[in-house]
C-alpha cells in the first residue's frame, strides 16, 4: 500500500488554514490624546465583563502577548477580588502600588445580528469545467441555498494614564465577528493594540540586554 506523503509546504498551507478556521475577525477603530505624549511601560488591563469565565481567558491572553513584546502588564484578577465591589480611589491605590503607568479598560457594548441568504450554487463536474458536457451529467455538484447568521460582539476600550487625570489617553472601538474563543480573540486583538500603540508613539522603548 502506497503512503501520502506530504510536502513541508503542504503541511504549512494546512496548518495556516486550520488556524484561520479557528480565528474570529477583529478589527479596531483608534484615537490617541494629542495633548499627551505619555509612554507607557507597565500597564493594568482590567477586562469589565458580566462573566468571570470571559475575563479571565481574555486577561491572560492579553497579557501573556504584551509580556512577550516587553511590555509588562497585569491582569486585574491579579489584584482585584471579583466578588468585590471598589471606589474609583480604591482602585487608582492598587494600580498605583503596582507601579503601573497604564490602566487598560474594556467593556462590553453589544452585539450585532445580521442574517444573509446563500444562494443556491451549482459546481461543475470535469466535463463541463472543459467543455466536454454540462448539466448534472458532467459530474457536478449541487449546493442549495440557505440562510446564515453572522454575529458582531462589540467592545469599547479606553485607557487612562495614570499621571494624567484629564480624560482618557487612548480609545478603541473594537468588533469581533462571529467570537468563537476569548483567549484566541484577545490574542489578535492583543495584537492589534500593541502595533496600534506602535504606530502612535505611545509605548517606552524596552531596554536591549
Amino acid at each position: 500500500m502506497k503512503q501520502l506523503k506530504l510536502s513541508a509546504g503542504i503541511l504549512g498551507i494546512i496548518t495556516l488554514m486550520l488556524l484561520a478556521a479557528c480565528q474570529s475577525p477583529v478589527t479596531l477603530t483608534s484615537w490617541k490624546n494629542p495633548d499627551d505624549h505619555a509612554q507607557i511601560s507597565r500597564v493594568a488591563v482590567i477586562p469589565m465583563f458580566a462573566k468571570l469565565e470571559y475575563v479571565k481567558p481574555f486577561e491572560q491572553s492579553m497579557c501573556a502577548y504584551f509580556n512577550q513584546q516587553g511590555l509588562k502588564s497585569i491582569g486585574s484578577l491579579d489584584f482585584l477580588n471579583p466578588t468585590k465591589t471598589y471606589t474609583v480611589e480604591q482602585v487608582k491605590a492598587k494600580i498605583d502600588s503596582l507601579g503601573a503607568d497604564a490602566l487598560l479598560i474594556f467593556k462590553y457594548t453589544g452585539t450585532d445580528k445580521e442574517t444573509s441568504y446563500v444562494p443556491a450554487t451549482y459546481y461543475g463536474g470535469y466535463g463541463s469545467y472543459w467543455g466536454w458536457g454540462g448539466g448534472f451529467y458532467g459530474g457536478g455538484v449541487y449546493s442549495g441555498g440557505y440562510w446564515t447568521t453572522t454575529s458582531t460582539v462589540n467592545v469599547k476600550s479606553v485607557m487612562y494614564d495614570v499621571k494624567n487625570t484629564q480624560g482618557a489617553f487612548w480609545t478603541a472601538d473594537i468588533s469581533v465577528t462571529d467570537l468563537q474563543y476569548v483567549d484566541q480573540a484577545a490574542l489578535q486583538l492583543a495584537q492589534k493594540i500593541y502595533a496600534d500603540w506602535q504606530n502612535y508613539g505611545i509605548l517606552k522603548p524596552v531596554a536591549k540586554k
